[in-house]
């Protein structure tokens, strides 16, 4: 039967429609992308796991070492997307900016997903193309950090101060990807491990820290009251310069000495928790989410603290990797469920409720945060292998479900017409 010509054209015209709607905004297109890096980087991730750690097949012969791919695919591959994403929808707020038009965005993110897929294909194949993947990425974070970097210089006011923080922060980030990319450019990994520790405390967590207390005492005065909205001075100042601190010991290899800062950093967290309404906030669960990340950075804190402890005192030869799986899933990766899911909602014309499935995949974070860092104090067992297996399987369900939820919100017009 011949196809009319209207229904063709419809046709043809359905995926330049719905490409129109999904790069019309920076948060559509930027959390479309980290999503689907939620779950392929986790997906990957199980392979080798359940190969390499679980024994349940051979393990892959992967061109990069494994445990260098995995970490530089969650701190420089996901969360890049949604800070980005954000940061280029809040950031116009913030400096009384216009709307940043197509050519801001889509550049960006379009290279970071580029590179991205290049660098899983690396992966399976060669070094050199999974190092030109990495160079891909940068590139499109250099040209998403060079926009924000113009945004701030052009709209310069009060509330700059607190963009160009957060966005130099952001820019930080540019150099530990060089870094990386070297590395799998020349097969030399010796400075691998200071371009990941590098992101998660001189670039993720100063970022995350500094959007957590602007949004969570907003958010919260607004829903719970002005007796809330508790905004110390010293608040940002300290918890930044501590997360740089902690940084700064732990590249120098100082792990008995965290604990000066780390148990001073988890009850400055605690009392800021605490003033926020933690307690009251459980009756929303879409300001509970934003509470609840920090609790566990504080729990992060105190367990690094503890642990730095036992190794000033000869019990522990390091503090292992539990406290950073906390950090990285059980507050970034929980923050950003958190976040993106209230931004989606909101953008989308939608109400501001955590509904049931919303909740359960943060919970499943959650989870994943709790077993991953679990499996640290059984190293080598088959029970260490398996909680690893099913802290990957936990995110994977988790993230899974919830893109099921708020993808198609990024491909689709707001539910209220506006």
């Amino acid at each position: 039967m011949p196809v009319s010509p209207l229904a063709s054209a419809t046709d043809r015209s359905a995926p330049a429609a719905t490409w129109r709607l999904l790069s019309s905004q920076p948060h559509r297109l930027m959390f479309f992308f980290g999503a689907l890096q939620a779950i392929a980087a986790m997906a990957w991730w199980v392979l080798d796991v359940s190969g390499g750690y679980a024994a349940w097949h051979a393990p892959y012969a992967w061109t990069v070492p494994p445990m260098w791919a995995h970490a530089w695919l969650l701190l420089y591959g996901l969360f890049p997307f949604f800070m980005f994403g954000f940061l280029m929808t809040a950031g116009p707020s913030w400096l009384g900016a216009p709307a940043p038009a197509r050519s801001v965005y889509v550049p960006a993110a379009l290279a970071m997903a580029a590179g991205l897929a290049l660098f899983y294909v690396g992966l399976a194949t060669a070094r050199p193309v999974a190092a030109a993947g990495a160079l891909v990425h940068l590139g499109g974070w250099l040209w998403g950090v060079s926009a924000l970097m113009r945004m701030a210089a052009r709209h310069w006011s009060p509330q700059a101060r607190y963009a160009l923080l957060i966005f130099g922060f952001v820019a930080i980030g540019v150099f530990g990807g060089a870094v990386f990319a070297l590395s799998l450019a020349t097969g030399d990994y010796g400075y691998a491990a200071y371009a990941l520790h590098g992101a998660v405390w001189f670039f993720l967590l100063p970022v995350f820290l500094g959007v957590s207390t602007r949004m969570v005492p907003f958010f919260s005065s607004r829903v719970l009251g002005p007796q809330v909205d508790y905004k110390p001075g010293w608040a940002r100042p300290v918890l930044v310069t501590g997360a740089l601190a902690h940084g700064a010991l732990e590249m120098g290899g100082t792990q008995h000495l965290l604990w000066l800062v780390d148990i001073p950093l988890s009850l400055a967290i605690a009392l800021l928790v605490w003033k926020w309404g933690l307690s009251k906030s459980l009756r929303v669960r879409l300001l509970a989410v934003l509470h609840l990340s920090l609790a566990m950075l504080a729990i992060a804190f105190l367990l690094s603290g503890v642990l730095s402890l036992a190794v000033a005192a000869g019990a522990l030869p390091r503090i292992g990797l539990a406290p950073l799986h906390l950090v990285v899933v059980g507050y970034f990766a929980a923050t950003v469920i958190a976040m993106v899911s209230r931004v989606s909602l909101g953008h989308s014309g939608r109400a501001l409720e955590a509904d049931a499935l919303t909740w359960s995949c943060y919970l499943g974070v959650m989870l994943a945060a709790v077993l991953r860092a679990a499996a640290e104090f059984l190293p080598g067992s088959t029970a260490g292998a398996l909680l690893m297996l099913a802290a990957s399987l936990a995110w994977l369900a988790a993230f899974g479900v919830w893109a099921m939820r708020y993808v198609p919100m990024y491909l689709r017009p707001r539910v209220d017409g506006r």
